[in-house]
């Protein structure tokens, strides 16, 4: 038996609204900002839930967890990410599942795009 269920994943950042839009426009949801230090993308239909915290201090690190995003192109993705603010890092992986590329949000957070 568990001792609870997920209610959200949260990532601490140095502006809530602007990482919640970016990762709107990766994901989709709904964006609401609760304040100035909080914002909620409700992706609810979709299966997720993710805060966004204001924190005073910069990431540094490699991130311990990471969000993969499924893609159909990952050349149109990469391409549309980093016009979102986001950038690449290193070159695409070759997986028996399929090709990744691992990528950095403007917050410095990374995540991965995978192809299905």
């Amino acid at each position: 038996m568990a001792i609870g269920s997920l209610h959200e994943i949260v990532i601490d950042c140095s502006n809530p609204e602007a990482l919640a839009r970016f990762w709107q426009a990766l994901i989709g949801g709904e964006v609401d900002v609760e304040s100035r230090d909080w914002a909620v993308l409700d992706g609810d239909d979709e299966g997720f839930y993710f805060g966004f915290q204001r924190v005073s201090d910069a990431k540094s690190g490699k991130n311990r967890i990471r969000i993969d995003v499924e893609v159909d192109d990952l050349a149109t993705a990469v391409d549309e990410a980093e016009q979102l603010g986001a950038r690449k890092v290193g070159a695409v992986i070759d997986e028996d599942d399929g090709p990744i590329q691992v990528m950095v949000d403007p917050g410095g957070n990374e995540f991965c795009f995978v192809v299905a």
